[in-house]
């Protein structure tokens, strides 16, 4: 098992997952995060705290495609191991519907 970032993160962007990673197993996309899930330890300490509820375990079903969307990203991405500030805008997009069809990017963040 592993955790895996899903599409509500998707130009919300909060990082308060990463304070809390043990492992620093999370990876930075223009608009995103991602999780390595061969370095996840599936402790769990990232799930409550993230607060627009973008991360799962990938035991949940329905989640395929967000592990194969973490696997690859987290390949192609910067490592990022301390917290940065969401979008000014972040608040507006929690909770929309079709996040990955209308905003994902496939552009790296800037990592640490």
């Amino acid at each position: 098992m592993t955790y895996v970032v899903t599409d509500n993160c998707i130009k919300c962007k909060y990082m308060d997952c990463i304070e809390v990673c043990p492992v620093d197993c999370f990876y930075e996309g223009e608009n995103m995060l991602v999780i390595h899930p061969d370095e996840c330890i599936d402790c769990g300490v990232c799930e409550p705290e993230c607060p627009a509820d973008a991360i799962k375990p990938d035991t949940e079903p329905g989640l395929d495609k967000w592990l194969q969307v973490n696997t690859e990203y987290a390949e192609k991405w910067p490592n990022i191991t301390a917290k940065k500030e969401p979008p000014a805008d972040a608040k507006s997009f929690d909770g929309e519907a079709g996040k990955f069809e209308k905003y994902f990017s496939a552009e790296p963040g800037e990592g640490d």
